[in-house]
């Protein structure tokens, strides 16, 4: 609970820095798992697992692919042992199955707004690491890892140039052209 003490010191009486952004309940949740890290690593990592369950619950399905493939992005981005990185996927893909629509935005606006543009992009690009887990993105995917672009402050331009890198595992590419024709 410590963290917790040291990032919400308003709510036991200590003024909040000017610029501080409060975090959402989703990666409040994460970040109460999160404690073995100092408290800004702890709320950047707890955003970007949010976010990493976000896209791989896109489909409504978080397959065992997908949960390899974010828990090697959490060791890898975040330090993580692999329990606590575990502890992360299964913290941030509950609060998605509960409070997605609600917390999606919030979390991703939160990311956001304590990374920089390389983290940002490395997010994005984690995001479709995900979706194309089992080498296939689904439209629904592409969608939402889209949603994700636009709340994280890319550009249409800048989108599809990360994008570009994952074109061989779009579903709306596949067979095309169509043969035959």
């Amino acid at each position: 609970m410590e963290i917790i003490r040291r990032l919400f010191g308003k709510v036991l009486g200590d003024a909040p820095p000017k610029d501080a952004v409060a975090p959402s309940d989703s990666v409040r949740a994460i970040l109460q798992k999160l404690e073995e890290l100092p408290p800004e690593r702890a709320r950047f990592v707890a955003a970007f697992a949010y976010v990493l369950g976000r896209a791989a619950h896109a489909d409504q399905d978080l397959s065992d692919l997908e949960i390899k493939r974010m828990k090697e992005i959490l060791m890898r981005i975040g330090g993580l042992s692999t329990d606590v990185a575990k502890l992360a996927i299964d913290v941030a893909h509950h609060r998605n199955d509960m409070f997605g629509a609600t917390d999606n935005f919030v979390a991703t606006r939160e990311f956001r707004d304590i990374s920089t543009v390389e983290e940002r992009r490395e997010l994005l690009d984690g995001a479709f690491a995900i979706t194309a887990a089992d080498d296939s993105i689904s439209a629904v995917e592409e969608a939402e890892v889209r949603k994700i672009a636009a709340e994280l402050g890319f550009s249409d331009l800048e989108y599809l140039g990360i994008r570009t890198k994952w074109n061989d595992k779009r579903d709306v590419l596949k067979n095309w052209p169509p043969s035959g024709g």
